[in-house]
């Protein structure tokens, strides 16, 4: 073997890798914007996560504001309505399970269901934020009604009480409790 065929090896060597790296560099250009495209786009993450002002909301009154398509009821409950949930037995509780995606894997106790103050404040049960769809069939439920003095479906008779737990009908879970906190004193972030 000459000194020439070794030479000419190591440029064969070499131009092989150019065009085996020239197209890789090409594939990943082609497929880069294929990729890209499925990420989401900057409407839908501003949407993802929504600010909302409760200073306006007295006690025993609540807003329902629209988030990812669907309602969501921020209730500013009276003294009345949590001394009424806080005094369920879990016992009595067709689900005993929070549905609180601020403490996941809590019971269904009336605390483990409502949204701690701004800060160190201690939470007093007063603000209680949950997706308003029945968790029957996906029906809106009506505030203030029903046999528990919470929310009523009135496509299948489904009853909530002022924690927003299903106490009678067909639902078969509690109202779900979203991703929420307060970023101020007046200001409550959803997602």
């Amino acid at each position: 073997m000459s000194h020439a065929e070794d030479h000419e090896g190591t440029r064969r060597d070499f131009l092989y890798y150019a065009t085996g790296a020239t197209g890789a560099i090409a594939a990943g250009a082609a497929v880069w914007p294929l990729v890209n495209q499925m990420n989401p786009s900057a409407d839908v993450q501003a949407l993802s996560s929504i600010r909302v002002d409760v200073s306006g909301i007295e006690p025993g009154t609540q807003l329902t504001v629209k988030w990812l398509g669907k309602p969501v009821f921020i209730r500013r409950r009276t003294a009345a309505e949590i001394e009424e949930a806080l005094a369920v037995p879990l016992s009595e509780l067709p689900d005993d399970n929070a549905r609180n995606a601020n403490v996941p894997d809590a019971d269904g106790a009336d605390p483990n269901r409502t949204l701690p103050p701004f800060g160190d404040a201690e939470n007093t049960g007063e603000w209680l934020v949950q997706i308003g769809v029945c968790t029957h069939l996906g029906c809106v439920p009506l505030g203030d009604a029903g046999d528990f003095g919470g929310w009523f479906c009135p496509c299948h008779g489904s009853h909530y009480d002022t924690s927003g737990r299903i106490r009678k009908g067909p639902a078969p879970e509690n109202l779900p409790v979203p991703l929420a906190a307060f970023v101020d004193e007046s200001t409550i972030k959803l997602g």
